[in-house]
């Protein structure tokens, strides 16, 4: 069960609106560094959880918190396109305003299609893509994914605060970043209470059964391996696991040259590639 205040997490203001800043905000709603994105991540992965109670509850609170940021956004980009609407309520005898208006970088989508306001879409009006959305059921793997997503996250919300010169949306993004920080903290810690900061993921495998010759071996696959400037912590010493010794090798093939049997006749083939027998 979820519950709704009608106040926002964190203020909102627009003292200039813009248009084009409205199309770059969708960016940080539904693109692949969005906040939905990381909503219904931190949302599954709490409701798929098998683990301890903290972790799901964690999950839950900061997940739906996340609603919250996209509220803040859409919140943003229709303060923000309310500047477009002179220009639509214009005389078009003369001039078209849309026209005017994509020329100037807006997403003719948010009056087309939004009326004004906000799109569960990127910057380009590409919906947003539930493929992004990683929740495979082992902690470590979430929690990693979890900090790529923040570190994106506060990646793009840096990027918009250095695109605006809006007191409001700087103030806003402000407290996005802030947060980003914290979240981003937040699944670090857990990895690091759960010992998986240097681990190897999965660690319930026996590892026993994965081959001793490769499990820490670097392959340089540079044609002139001695060009290669490939090297560094990961191809000397002890790996971070502590299970092995990190070396490297120029590649090269260990396995045989793949022969695959001739098509059946259903497949439907060329005659060179079937068997004489085969034929119907």
């Amino acid at each position: 069960m979820f519950y709704h205040d009608k106040k926002l997490q964190y203020k909102v203001r627009v003292d200039k609106p813009n248009p084009l800043f409205a199309k770059m905000l969708q960016q940080a709603i539904g693109g692949i560094e969005g906040e939905i994105r990381v909503c219904m991540q931190y949302l599954f992965q709490a409701w798929n959880s098998r683990g301890p109670a903290k972790y799901r509850d964690m999950l839950l609170e900061t997940g739906t918190e996340e609603i919250s940021h996209i509220e803040m956004l859409s919140t943003a980009v229709a303060l923000n396109l309310e500047g477009a609407a002179p220009a639509i309520q214009e005389d078009v005898a003369s001039k078209n305003p849309l026209v005017q208006m994509i020329l100037g970088g807006m997403d003719p989508r948010h009056y087309l299609s939004g009326g004004l306001g906000a799109m569960p879409a990127d910057s380009n009006g590409v919906p947003f893509n539930g493929s992004w959305v990683v929740s495979s059921g082992n902690l470590a793997v979430d929690m990693r994914s979890n900090v790529m997503a923040e570190s994106g996250g506060r990646l793009l919300a840096i990027r918009l605060f250095e695109l605006t010169d809006d007191p409001g949306m700087r103030d806003m993004l402000s407290f996005l970043i802030a947060r980003d920080t914290m979240h981003q903290q937040q699944w670090l810690a857990v990895l690091e209470e759960i010992g998986a900061l240097r681990d190897t993921i999965p660690n319930t495998f026996p590892r026993d059964l994965e081959n001793q010759d490769f499990n820490y071996k670097f392959v340089v696959t540079n044609i002139n391996p001695e060009d290669s400037q490939a090297q560094g912590r990961w191809t000397q010493g002890q790996s971070l696991d502590g299970m092995g010794t990190f070396d490297r090798e120029p590649a090269r093939p260990y396995g045989q040259e793949p022969k695959l049997s001739d098509a059946p006749w259903q497949a439907h083939a060329q005659k060179a590639q079937t068997k004489d027998s085969d034929l119907k």
